[in-house]
């Protein structure tokens, strides 16, 4: 085949290719930090994880302005979760204007096409609709945007993470050895594009019995701290599988929102405090 020197070359002048084909970062007109939400998986409760921290950043801050970015081009969760709907309105200089709900101004590809209607598109069309959702939304000024990607390690992930500085990465994993397989996945994808993975979430970890209060592990035990280990991560915070979490996203009410003093809400606060502590000091 090749010999060293052949193969360093070989290996410099790819390098090089990539390289130039990378889009240049442009941060998001009126955004000072960008959080990512992720999962390597699909179903591990990313979405609902996206809204409540949103939501537990402005508690903990009513000074700061928080909106959320829904780039789940295929699945978009965030219309339901935040009790919105509508067409987005559009500003003089033609760019869309956020909805607004619970204090949180919030773009997702859910406002722009029918509820129920399949997204069957080629990646040319998601990479397109990606940079309308990064590129033509009127934000005015915003302390935190929370992304909630898609789950995987794909096209959408890439871009997103290429085109617009990330201040942090929260990556999210129920317990269970085959979600973080993915989840492992995810934080070394970050790792590759140079995002800073703030930590791990570790969603359903624990459920508790309503009448007897006996707890069971139903995914597992601590799967999540085993990989924030492995990986030299943090884990930010433990949310309890929950009936009252379920009931408030799919009713609109997110649980930080419409139940504040619960001891699932208080868990996302304290994550939103883990969050914003691991940030890097914003730009000036």
């Amino acid at each position: 085949m090749f010999s060293g020197a052949e193969s360093e070359t070989l290996k410099q002048r790819r390098t090089q290719i990539m390289s130039r084909g990378l889009p240049k970062q442009k941060p998001i007109d009126g955004v000072k930090q960008v959080i990512v939400v992720a999962s390597g998986k699909g179903g591990v409760g990313k979405s609902t994880t996206a809204v409540n921290l949103a939501l537990a950043l402005s508690v903990n801050d009513s000074s700061k302005a928080v909106g959320l970015l829904d780039v789940d081009v295929y699945g978009p969760s965030i219309p339901k979760m935040m009790n919105l709907k509508g067409d987005p309105e559009l500003s003089q200089s033609n760019l869309m204007r956020p909805l607004l709900n619970y204090g949180i101004a919030c773009m997702s590809m859910g406002f722009l096409v029918e509820e129920t209607a399949p997204i069957v598109w080629r990646g040319l069309m998601v990479m397109s609709a990606i940079e309308k959702l990064l590129r033509q939304v009127d934000w005015g000024q915003l302390d935190y945007l929370v992304v909630d990607m898609p789950p995987g390690t794909g096209d959408v992930q890439l871009s997103v993470s290429q085109n617009i500085p990330i201040s942090g990465a929260v990556i999210v994993s129920t317990p269970q050895d085959i979600a973080l397989m993915d989840a492992h996945k995810g934080a070394e994808m970050f790792r590759k594009v140079h995002v800073p993975v703030l930590g791990l979430v570790q969603n359903m970890s624990v459920f508790q019995c309503p009448k007897c209060k006996h707890k069971t592990h139903i995914f597992g035990a601590d799967g999540a701290r085993r990989l924030a280990r492995t990986l030299d991560l943090d884990i930010l915070g433990d949310i309890p599988l929950h009936l009252n979490i379920r009931e408030a996203s799919d009713t609109g009410q997110p649980i930080v929102f419409s139940q504040p003093e619960s001891d699932e809400a208080k868990a996302y606060l304290r994550i939103a405090t883990e969050v914003v502590r691991r940030l890097p000091p914003p730009p000036e």
